[in-house]
């Protein structure tokens, strides 16, 4: 069964996060220029303190707009966090971050943030080891499984 490490071979442990008291603006500018749909926020010790996603520059936009130059990241960010570790299974993932409503997943190793996953990345991986399960039972019903 795969594993959030699995992912994590593939698409790396590379983080990309902001600090709790960089602007809406700046955080959104990161987004924008790294191509990602959440930032994970974390203080200078590198404690992880929250995330920052799209979502929560779309609710500031539709509340307030005007704010996004003097409101800090702290100040909207999720701070209640679901997070993974290495070992959890993925269809376990996939059901928590589809019963919970969210699409990255922080993952940490014995408390210090190693990864972050998307909803996109789970699927892929579901997909791709489905696919191949599908090919070798096709393959066995044939009779062309390698015996």
């Amino acid at each position: 069964m795969d594993t959030i490490r699995t992912i994590l071979e593939k698409k790396g442990h590379h983080i990309i996060s902001v600090q709790p008291s960089v602007s809406i603006l700046d955080a959104i500018r990161t987004l924008a220029g790294q191509g990602v749909g959440a930032l994970l926020v974390m203080e200078e010790s590198g404690k992880l303190v929250g995330i920052f996603t799209e979502r929560d520059v779309l609710r500031q936009v539709a509340k307030n707009p005007e704010t996004l130059t003097t409101t800090q990241v702290s100040e909207i960010m999720t701070r209640e966090l679901i997070v993974g570790v290495p070992d959890d299974e993925l269809d376990y993932v996939s059901n928590v971050m589809t019963e919970n409503r969210f699409r990255h997943l922080p993952v940490l190793e014995n408390g210090t943030v190693v990864g972050l996953i998307s909803i996109g990345d789970v699927v892929k991986t579901l997909k791709r080891a489905k696919d191949y399960e599908n090919h070798l039972l096709k393959d066995y019903i044939s009779g062309s499984y390698p015996a």
